[in-house]
């Protein structure tokens, strides 16, 4: 891509032929980020139902930013409530 700008999208195998090992690699890789990523949004979208209608931008990013904070303290304490194996 133009610009300096790298895609994120995917590879998808051509119909009746495998993906190729760069492709596989290049999308596992891809993976790794979406899925750490996705699963913030699905906790906000789901149980935190976050529904950002706020009139300007810094509103909309404080509200974001406080729906974060909410995430990252609910998983500090989830850490703290489990015990240490044996």
């Amino acid at each position: 891509m133009a610009n300096g700008l790298r895609s994120k999208v995917h590879f998808r195998r051509a119909p009746g032929k495998p993906l190729s090992q760069a492709h596989a690699k290049a999308n596992a890789a891809r993976s790794k980020v979406r899925s750490a990523v996705e699963h913030v949004f699905a906790c906000q979208k789901g149980p935190m139902a976050l529904f950002v209608r706020t009139i300007g931008i810094a509103r909309a990013k404080t509200k974001i930013g406080m729906a974060n904070l909410v995430y990252n303290m609910r998983r500090l304490v989830w850490w703290d409530g489990r015990t240490a194996p044996a």
